[in-house]
């Protein structure tokens, strides 16, 4: 109900320019370069400091991962710089305990600022532009028509009247997965506690420290007031309203909960030592909202056309927000998106992700991902076994160790005759050549030189039929799909100027019906653009994914095996 509401006003205010992709570092350096200038602009201050920050290594994998985001970070155009142990201590002088450290990386563009000062910035900049926002609104619902078979947003009614639009975000930060449900749109993110304490002044604690992560202890600091904010991502977070957030919660806390904060006050106190003596000022418990994946939500609805959503930024909104907003403004003004934003774009989940207990059990181990080591090929712990294909139980029984992917439970590789424990993944995380490697090289072997069966099933699957099928097919993929019945086709489904929206197969199984087989986790996306590309046509598209398994038989011997099973000599 006012701008600066919500999460913002409590929010630490770290302003962080290197992320874990390269659309989300794309779009946090905006906002870095815009919180620069915004008080010149404006005329209202941001407490914007271009302090920089200190990310510490206790280990070497740590480093490691250091190592790379300094890499990534430089391919970007970002300064970053990897130090030495009795470097990081100057950067924080006379406080920070470094004996211990492999090192640091220094990242001299990033920063803090105000996050209350910054959204009431944003909005006087936008008032001085013509903007007219009126606080004090509750919104009661989000209305639609339907056009050419497809819902549409027109318009918001309000604790103050209706107002018509032809486009409507839900920038409604946790609040948003509770508005969209209203009309049949998923917003998969969970609120969850998170911490952070601010001291009395210390002694040290300069206006120049930079921002300070020692995530193997979970924790950031920053210098507030003459005084440290300590704050973290606890291995195991707790999620909290999984049915809805309150409606008057947008200036309140949450009690005290030093038994949650515990593990990052440790932490904290064996990095810096002069905390043991501080006096705590304020302890805030401030919920944040976060997403099952750790990227936020951007972009338009597939339920609902002119439906835009900006949320669940995982405690990452200040620095994400400009960004964010451009991207969405050249989005909602160019009708499509103007970069890849797939890493954040809403098309990504399924229905199972507006699950709440999938939300919940998702929740307490995705908050806890921000610090914990991002090893390569990661797979997600909670929430499985959500999508198995018919085979499952038998592959299992065969020593598969399972991925998962949209929701989809995939056999990674396997281990013959091993136990549950040895199949655990977490055996498996290095940054060195990883332990499956031999297993998967013996399938490889075994498929070039014999043959192989793959379970295939999590892969999307549409059927497109209708009287104005084939002129539809024609129009939207690259390949003449003309073609006999029973003929597989190989293309490419693209867009209005000739670009790839998905690599696909389409087989011709009558005349005037088309099954079309695609990415995994592009089901809603590829849905969502073919159903959009219809216009008047007489057409349908129909999600068969689950309705069909799939096996793909490869290898030299793979007519061999299929001829063993099939009657047909072909």
């Amino acid at each position: 109900r006012r701008v600066h509401g919500g999460t913002t006003w409590h929010a630490a205010g770290l302003i962080g320019t290197s992320r874990s992709n390269s659309t989300q570092t794309k779009l946090s350096i905006v906002g870095a370069k815009m919180y620069g200038q915004l008080e010149q602009e404006t005329g209202f201050a941001t407490g914007y400091k271009k302090c920089g920050s200190l990310t510490l290594a206790r280990t070497d994998d740590r480093m490691i991962a250091l190592q790379r985001t300094a890499s990534r970070s430089r391919s970007f155009g970002l300064p970053a710089e990897i130090i030495s142990p009795e470097e990081c201590g100057k950067k924080w002088p006379g406080l920070l305990k470094w004996d211990d450290l492999k090192g640091g990386l220094w990242l001299p563009e990033d920063g803090s600022a105000s996050p209350t000062d910054i959204a009431m910035s944003l909005a006087s900049g936008a008032r001085q532009k013509g903007v007219k926002i009126i606080e004090g609104v509750r919104v009661e619902e989000i209305q639609t028509a339907v056009s050419n078979n497809r819902k549409k947003a027109v318009g918001v009614k309000t604790s103050r009247g209706t107002i018509s639009a032809e486009k409507v975000v839900i920038c409604a930060g946790q609040w948003s997965r509770q508005i969209a449900e209203t009309i049949g749109v998923r917003v998969p993110l969970h609120s969850a506690e998170h911490y952070y304490i601010i001291t009395k002044p210390i002694k040290g604690a300069s206006l120049d420290l930079p921002v300070l992560r020692d995530p193997d202890a979970y924790i950031y600091m920053r210098e507030w007031s003459g005084g440290l904010c300590v704050g973290g991502f606890e291995p195991k977070a707790l999620p909290i309203w999984s049915d809805k957030v309150p409606q008057d919660f947008a200036f309140s806390l949450l009690p005290d909960n030093w038994d949650q904060f515990d593990i990052l006050f440790r932490g904290a106190l064996e990095r810096i030592p002069v905390l043991a003596d501080a006096e705590i000022r304020q302890f805030v418990n401030g919920p944040e909202s976060f997403t099952t994946d750790t990227n936020y939500i951007l972009g338009e609805t597939p339920e609902v056309d002119g439906l835009f959503v900006s949320a669940g930024f995982n405690s990452s909104g200040i620095a994400s927000a400009g960004g964010a907003g451009l991207a969405l403004a050249e989005w909602i003004i160019e009708g499509k998106p103007t970069m890849d934003l797939w890493p954040v774009d809403i098309r990504r989940f399924a229905d199972f992700a507006q699950n709440r207990r999938f939300l919940r059990e998702r929740t307490a181990e995705s908050l806890g991902l921000h610090y914990r080591l991002p090893w390569p090929r990661y797979e997600f712990e909670t929430a499985r076994k959500l999508r198995c294909s018919p085979l499952y139980d038998r592959l299992a029984s065969k020593g598969a160790v399972f991925g998962q992917k949209f929701g989809w439970e995939r056999v990674s590789f396997y281990m013959p005759n091993s136990t549950p424990e040895q199949r655990d993944m977490n055996n498996f995380y290095t940054y060195g050549t990883p332990k499956w490697m031999p297993m998967v090289r013996d399938e490889i072997n075994n498929t070039r030189n014999n043959v192989s069966v793959f379970d295939q099933s999590s892969f999307s699957k549409f059927i497109i039929q209708g009287k104005d099928a084939l002129q539809y097919v024609q129009k939207i993929f690259a390949a003449n799909m003309d073609v006999p019945e029973g003929k597989l086709v190989y293309t490419g489904m693209l867009n209005e100027n000739g670009g790839y929206e998905s690599d696909v197969t389409v087989t011709r199984v009558a005349q005037n019906k088309f099954y079309v087989v695609s990415p995994t986790s592009q089901a809603v996306r590829d849905l969502n653009w073919l159903e959009k590309n219809i216009g008047d046509l007489f057409v349908t598209v129909a999600d068969v994914t689950s309705a069909y398994c799939v096996l793909g038989v490869m290898g030299p011997k793979s007519r061999e095996l299929l001829q063993s099973v099939s009657r047909e000599d072909e």
